[in-house]
């Protein structure tokens, strides 16, 4: 199935050819473990499409690429600017930490190999 004619399903229809894929992609394998069928094509494309329709329902629920579903924040006006800020600057020192602590690591690994 193609990526377009995915994203044009609605919800129950995405999760109707999620379980009936995924029910075709148990039995595909089943019959290749027993040596009945040797289906590779058709298991790659099984879940391939499977990840496409996984990968379409997870952005309407994020609401990427234009989706219709809505996202609603519990905070009021004022806070979520805070919010996204304070977010960002845990963000920052995070990654700051990591860099500090892999140039000590590595400094401490170059003395290490000098004094040998």
């Amino acid at each position: 199935m193609e990526l377009a004619k995915i994203r044009s399903l609605s919800d129950e229809e995405l999760l109707h050819h999620e379980k009936t894929s995924g029910e075709q992609l148990f039995r595909l394998r089943f019959q290749v473990s027993m040596g009945q069928n040797d289906g590779v094509k058709k298991l790659r494309q099984l879940r391939k499409e499977i990840a496409q329709i996984k990968t379409v329902s997870r952005e309407r629920e994020l609401g990427v690429r234009g989706a219709t579903h809505e996202l609603v924040s519990t905070l009021p006006a004022g806070e979520e600017k805070k919010a996204a800020k304070k977010t960002a600057k845990t963000a920052t020192a995070k990654t700051s930490a990591k860099k500090t602590t892999r140039k000590s690591a590595t400094a401490s690994a170059a003395k290490k190999g000098a004094g040998k």
